[in-house]
């Protein structure tokens, strides 16, 4: 089986025989991958009228247990956005009635987001069909190819998202 990443390789070996190609069939792919997944991903949620990000967010909330609540900076962690952006998203989910932000009554320097009832309501009833869309995604893979998958990205996945940790926070 062959893919376009085949293609660029092999054009550079070409060009520029001897040269070390082999990242390309890595990070081409896992790029190329990561893209085409986001497609299938964001139509699933066009066709029930949300954005990517907003259910990223309920999800968020509603992985919170107990009353769907966190601090504002928790959500930004827990979603993998910068505050900014975070709060220009909140400000959208709350125009549309899907969460509401109050002041932590013991700080009120702490601003926590909540799931409304129709917040929850959409979270809920969208995540079995959002895991089957994405296992459709992944359908090529058997269980034990998607289970071996899932273990190298880890092991690419953390010590990257270390170094982008330290890089921020120095």
């Amino acid at each position: 089986m062959r893919d376009t990443v085949d293609e660029v390789i092999e054009r550079w070996d070409t060009i520029r025989p001897g040269l070390d190609t082999e990242p390309i069939g890595v990070v081409l792919r896992i790029f190329r991958a990561s893209r085409l997944l986001e497609q299938g991903i964001k139509g699933y949620f066009d066709e029930h009228g949300l954005e990517t990000w907003e259910y990223d967010i309920l999800a968020t909330l509603l992985r919170a247990g107990g009353g769907n609540t966190l601090r504002m900076s928790d959500l930004a962690g827990a979603a993998m956005i910068s505050p900014a952006a975070l709060t220009h998203r909140i400000d959208r989910l709350v125009a549309k009635g899907l969460v509401t932000r109050a002041t932590d009554s013991n700080n009120r320097r702490l601003v926590r987001t909540q799931l409304t009832a129709e917040g929850r309501s959409i979270a809920e009833g969208l995540i079995e069909g959002h895991l089957a869309n994405e296992r459709e995604l992944i359908e090529n893979l058997s269980p034990k190819e998607s289970r071996q998958l899932a273990s190298l990205l880890r092991k690419l996945l953390v010590p990257l998202e270390d170094g982008c940790l330290k890089t921020k926070n120095s």
